[in-house]
């Protein structure tokens, strides 16, 4: 997830997933709510009918709460279940997926990693990847989690999006930035 901005996530959601954090950091089990809140928000995500039961004022309390019990009682922690109980008796539950996505980046945060997306031309060698992963890690200052993704249109170079920051080192950037130099400099 990517580069801590507190404004991306409303004051709700962010409430949420720091007392979650600091619950599951007393209980040493951080990364593993991180996984079952990825989990939980991928399912959300995937599942538009799951949004409508979590979000819907017109389902009650009381009977989400059955729900919640069927569904998540033993299949998610302690600690998880509990967390969706109290979302539900505060009608919070449609904001789970914002929760799990602000959890993941404030867990990010602590941990000292940040989450890059590097694109190139022609997919690197295992040497040339983990020699960017380690000039991209010191320039940043932290340990980047790095995602390749292949895209020949870059025809060579590297475009870096780190959080909402994106580094455009592309040979097609480069050429259309000296085409509109060129063109801004040709005689009128």
């Amino acid at each position: 997830m990517a580069h801590y901005d507190a404004n991306r996530f409303s004051p709700t959601a962010l409430a949420y997933a720091q007392s979650l954090l600091e619950l599951a950091d007393e209980q040493k089990s951080a990364d593993a709510l991180g996984l079952e809140l990825f989990d939980l928000r991928r399912i959300v995500q995937d599942n538009p009918s799951a949004q409508e039961i979590l979000s819907n004022p017109a389902i009650g309390v009381d009977e989400r709460e059955q729900i919640l019990e069927r569904i998540f009682r033993n299949n998610v922690s302690p600690l998880l279940f509990n967390a969706l109980g109290v979302m539900n008796k505060h009608g919070r539950l449609g904001l789970i997926a914002e929760v799990a996505t602000a959890y993941a980046t404030l867990l990010e945060k602590q941990q000292g990693r940040v989450n890059v997306d590097m694109t190139v031309a022609q997919r690197l060698s295992p040497e040339q990847f983990e020699k960017a992963k380690q000039r991209i890690s010191a320039a940043l200052g932290r340990e980047a989690i790095i995602r390749q993704h292949e895209d020949a249109n870059i025809i060579g170079g590297v475009v870096l999006k780190v959080g909402d920051k994106l580094i455009d080192a592309s040979v097609k950037y480069q050429l259309e930035a000296m085409k509109q130099q060129l063109l801004a400099s040709a005689p009128k």
